[in-house]
């Protein structure tokens, strides 16, 4: 098991928490970086995904951006998470994607290795960015997509409705234990169409969040190895199934119609479910649209953390940008810009620019902090953070979703899942 080392720790730790002190008493000028000259009219698409928040927040940069530099505005494509990857996949092989693309970190290798991607150095500005960052963004040596923040992996629940309850809310440093009993102590509580969280059996990241809890690494190996240990798994998917059958977690036709962040397609804000998988991030959204409501908590545990801390996304420039130059000149003031950075905040999670990150403090709410503190929380002992190996986002993407739907709608039992998740990995194995 790969675990954050003594030094990871003090290094992250000395990032995120010794800038917040030393930022306020700089007297150096904020870096400076090149930006258009004025020339003729450019017109930039960026795409990205997220909630209501982040499309807010991002739509005034890109305000901002316009005013200092009128020669170049901006056409937006956003949405949620879903159907966000197919349809800038689709673009991309029809030779039409926006200049600036927004990316996760396990989709960087599939699109510079299929060269939709140019590399941001020289450009970008990484300076001020943390290496350990940078790694997901790579391919073969070369920076092809820049960290736009970084974030922990946890729960977010709804207060109120735990109250209602009568259940006591959740701590940091919570167990899995701890996890299943507030379950099967929600069963003769929970009022009939709420259910205590998602069907959670055949998840990819909820899952593998409980195997490396318990000690068992990932679910694939950096190098490229099927990895699902076989009585942590069947236990997992057991007692989801239990829980399925206890009205515990929805029925598969409710738990598949979660959309996040949609105001009425999200589980959690339709008050079908009182908690569920979020990242550090993400309260600001969730918020957004139901005021006061949530509260974060870490990853449960079992011998080992279950959360872990990584890169939330990544802006990557089209290799089929006819602007490739303004494209990198914006992607490198969005993340080392101070006004950029006071206008994001935290929607993106903690800004990769040191200095920004130790300067914005001052205007976060207190929807923010509660984020962050959750960050810190998980930086104490966080696992170790992998986008996967290359090669395999359909496995998780495609692959993964088949088996997960037909364990939920009980069509195969828990151990043909696992077979089925085996037999499919072996075309992806090294």
């Amino acid at each position: 098991m790969v675990r954050w080392k003594r030094f990871q720790l003090f290094a992250l730790t000395g990032i995120f928490l010794g800038t917040l002190l030393t930022s306020c008493y700089s007297t150096k000028e904020p870096t400076k970086v090149p930006f258009p000259d004025g020339g003729g009219k450019v017109k930039l698409r960026i795409a990205w995904w997220g909630s209501q928040e982040r499309h807010e927040a991002t739509m005034s940069v890109l305000h901002v951006y316009t005013q200092k530099f009128p020669n170049i505005t901006f056409e937006p494509e956003y949405s949620g998470l879903e159907g966000y990857l197919d349809k800038i996949n689709t673009q991309a092989l029809a030779k039409n994607p926006p200049d600036i693309v927004q990316l996760d970190a396990g989709w960087i290798s599939d699109w510079a290795s299929r060269q939709e991607l140019i590399p941001l150095e020289p450009g970008v500005n990484i300076s001020k960015v943390d290496q350990k960052l940078l790694t997901s963004g790579q391919y073969k040596g070369k920076l092809y997509a820049v960290p736009l923040g970084s974030v922990a992996f946890g729960m977010i629940y709804d207060r109120s409705a735990l109250e209602k309850l009568g259940i006591e809310a959740p701590s940091n440093g919570w167990t899995w234990n701890d996890f299943f009993q507030m379950a099967r102590d929600s069963k003769s509580k929970l009022p009939k169409g709420v259910y205590f969280t998602k069907d959670f059996a055949g998840d990819y990241f909820a899952y593998s969040a409980f195997q490396y809890s318990r000690g068992k690494d990932k679910v694939m190996t950096d190098d490229g190895k099927f990895n699902i240990d076989k009585n942590t798994f069947l236990e997992w998917a057991y007692t989801f199934e239990q829980m399925r059958l206890d009205g515990i977690v929805p029925p598969a036709e409710i738990n598949l119609s979660d959309k996040e962040f949609d105001p009425n397609l999200d589980l959690l804000v339709a008050g079908k479910i009182i908690m569920r998988m979020s990242f550090s991030n993400n309260l600001g959204g969730w918020d957004s649209l139901k005021k006061g409501a949530y509260a974060l908590v870490t990853m449960p545990r079992s011998q080992q953390a279950g959360g872990w801390l990584k890169p939330s996304m990544f802006f990557g420039v089209s290799a089929n940008s006819n602007y490739p130059e303004e494209a990198k000149a914006f992607t490198d003031w969005f993340i080392n810009d101070p006004e950029a950075g006071a206008i994001l905040k935290t929607v993106r999670g903690l800004p990769v620019n040191n200095e920004i990150a130790g300067s914005i403090e001052k205007y976060m709410s207190d929807i923010d902090k509660d984020g962050l503190s959750m960050f810190y929380a998980t930086l104490k002992n966080g696992q170790a953070y992998s986008p996967g190996p290359n090669g395999w986002i359909n496995y998780v993407d495609r692959d993964w979703p088949l088996v997960r739907d037909q364990l939920s709608f009980g069509r195969i039992t828990p151990e043909e899942a696992l077979e089925l998740l085996r037999v499919a990995a072996q075309k992806y194995e090294n």
